[in-house]
């Protein structure tokens, strides 16, 4: 007998080789049915597998990441079925599951595949799931597996195979599908119920630009059809929210393939909310005592490679800048950090000094990979809101929290309501990933851990997500339609003062290390003003958006009464413009909605007698009349509540 303990911490005692399904029927036959797979001493396995020992045991349905997860990558063996009974002979590379379904690369040789062949592979796999097929696993040694794909032709497999240890290979059969697989997966394809091939797309193998490009088809599926609907749904209302739409519409930024892909260029009306938002975290960090600094768009080579990020990254990089004098090379900057710590390092620094918190909007360089760009969220230059902090380590705990306390002001004033802090810590099993010593990180994750319990935020944590130079916490955020980005970010750093050889002098009179601490709140300008619109929908706040009026003269008569209203309110700092088009004052109203414009200030001969204007608000109707003073302190008033709420 072995004793099973549960997340309740009760024990069971069972018979050796009991799987997690059978203890879950022990519980009850519905538990048993939704299970997924289960979570044995910390690992996810297949629910089917024995449990030959003493263990912890989480049962795994649709309602756990790690659940999804498995019947995402079951989903991707169940496609890869599919398409082999359509293409017989293609040759398969990856099939993983991923954030919201799965895909799988595949090389269809001499076959052609349009968007149009997704609905009869849907169809088949439908087909399939309801013969509910067992997934099978098979520990197989790695001759065996050589010949099997040497005699399925499977060229990916077979150099899969090559970074695999022999006595460590599974494969996995469902039906008349085998694949190289090391699990976990769901207990049968009868819990699949609802299946949707997404889109295809073109995935250089092992995403190197210079081997074969295959063919990536994404899918998703659910185990109730009801909840595919609701998937879908979300999904055209994304697009409706998709923020290079409604970066278009809004006139906000574009792009030019003369300039060059992923090198956005901010419109009039992008670059002024740029600068709003930017106000708006200048003003906050001002309050919180940092100081603003300013570095070039490039660095000595020297520089990357003393700081480490050009062994890290340098390959993938934009290429060095060879100047006429020999040997001298330049970078397009990467990052940020390196040039504050020789600004820290530009004079002696005091204990009394510390903290020291230098602030930049820096615009930094990175060669993404042309398939990785999209929009704004994935581009090669970008501006981050960085700053770094060097500090005593008495020091770093505190210091850590008010960075906490400003990224929870700026989600507050932004209605980021719902989020989450991933305590991003290192891979315990690939220490060559990082620099610095053990000693130095356990300091670091340690202060970060503190913090965050000190704070109360609602915490994950996720261990390999680190930096390479220290831990960090980064914020999660959810958006409207519920889909998760990574926004802010806070990391702890003993490593980068060490390779700039950073010192300050102590209480004692003696030179000491400070701790360094980077912070981006936004993250970047380019991909937070992207996710804040998808979460709004454009719809932003009346402080940040664009136009917070329009004027809208009912006649050509009273268009120089409403040019007399824009110049008086140009005085009070507040935004707008006149539509002294020759339409109808209805299509007027309705466009201006449409366009997401706060207030409507409808001018006529009555308002023009008594110089007021006729106030409509956006969503809430008419307001009355009000003269031009009174309605400049409405959207003042406004404007300050909206910042002043969370200040």
């Amino acid at each position: 007998m072995i004793k099973i303990t549960l997340p309740d911490n009760s024990v069971r005692e069972v018979e050796k080789g009991t799987t997690a399904l059978d203890v879950a029927m022990s519980i009850s036959e519905g538990l048993a049915r939704n299970v997924l797979s289960a979570k044995v001493n910390g690992e996810v396995i297949d629910a089917t597998r024995p449990i030959n020992e003493d263990a912890t045991l989480q049962l795994l349905t649709w309602n756990d990441e790690e659940g999804k997860s498995t019947m995402w990558h079951s989903s991707a063996h169940l496609m890869a079925e599919a398409i082999e009974f359509y293409y017989p002979g293609v040759k398969l590379a990856i099939g993983p599951p991923i954030k919201n379904g799965f895909y799988y690369d595949v090389d269809f040789m001499d076959y052609e595949i349009t968007e149009s062949d997704l609905v009869k592979i849907e169809e088949k796999m439908k087909e399939l799931a309801k013969q509910k097929n067992p997934y099978i696993r098979q520990e197989i040694s790695k001759v065996e597996a050589i010949k099997y794909f040497e005699q399925k032709g499977d060229e990916y497999k077979l150099e899969l195979l090559e970074d695999l240890e022999d006595g460590k290979i599974t494969f996995y059969t469902q039906g008349e599908f085998t694949d190289l697989c090391r699990g976990p997966h769901i207990p049968n394809t009868g819990f699949i119920k609802a299946v949707k091939l997404t889109s295809i797309a073109g995935a250089y193998w092992r995403g190197d630009e210079n081997r074969k490009q295959l063919t990536r088809i994404y899918g998703v599926t659910f185990p109730k059809a009801a909840e595919l609907t609701e998937y879908l749904e979300k999904v055209e209302m994304a697009k409706a929210r998709d923020h290079r739409k409604l970066g278009k519409e809004l006139e906000l930024f574009t792009f030019s393939q003369k300039v060059g892909q992923g090198l956005p260029l901010w419109l009039p009306k992008g670059a002024a909310l740029r600068e709003r938002l930017e106000n708006f975290l200048k003003k906050a960090q001002r309050k919180a005592g940092y100081d603003q600094v300013i570095s070039p768009h490039i660095g000595n080579k020297e520089l990357y490679v003393t700081s480490g990020h050009y062994a890290k990254y340098g390959k993938d990089s934009f290429q060095p800048i060879h100047t006429p004098d020999e040997g001298e090379e330049f970078l397009l900057k990467p990052m940020n950090c390196p040039h504050h710590c020789e600004i820290f390092k530009s004079k002696p620094r005091s204990y009394k000094d510390l903290p020291a918190r230098f602030a930049e909007f820096g615009t930094v360089y990175r060669y993404e990979q042309s398939g990785e760009l999209h929009g704004l969220t994935r581009v090669r230059g970008f501006t981050q809101d960085d700053a770094h902090i060097f500090c005593t380590q008495d020091q770093v705990k505190d210091e850590f929290k008010k960075v906490i306390d400003l990224v929870l002001y700026i989600f507050k004033t932004l209605d980021f309501s719902n989020f989450k802090a991933q305590i991003s810590l290192r891979d315990p099993d690939a220490p060559e990933k990082y620099i610095g010593s053990k000693e130095n990180w356990e300091k670091a994750e340690s202060a970060i851990i503190e913090a965050a319990a000190e704070k109360n935020l609602n915490t994950v944590v996720e261990y390999g997500e680190a930096a390479f130079y220290g831990p960090k916490l980064d914020f999660m955020v959810e958006d409207a339609l519920g889909r998760e980005w990574q926004l802010g970010t806070i990391q702890v750093d003993y490593n980068l003062p060490e390779r700039f050889e950073l010192e300050y002098t102590g209480a004692d009179n003696q030179k000491h290390r400070p701790v360094m601490i980077h912070r981006a709140p936004f993250g970047s300008m380019e991909r937070f003003v992207a996710v804040l619109l998808e979460h709004c929908a454009g719809d932003f706040p009346l402080w940040l958006t664009t136009d917070q009026f329009a004027i809208l003269p009912i006649s050509e008569k009273y268009n120089d009464y409403a040019q007399k209203v824009l110049d008086l309110l140009n005085n009070y700092d507040i935004r707008g413009f006149v539509d002294d088009r020759n339409e109808k004052i209805g299509k007027k109203i309705r466009e201006a909605e449409i366009g997401k414009i706060p207030f409507m200030l409808i001018v006529g001969e009555q308002e023009a007698l008594n110089e007021q204007v006729s106030v409509r608000q956006r969503g809430e109707g008419d307001k009355g009349s009000l003269s031009i003073k009174e309605f400049a302190d409405l959207v003042g008033d406004l404007t300050e509540k909206e910042l002043a709420l969370n200040d």
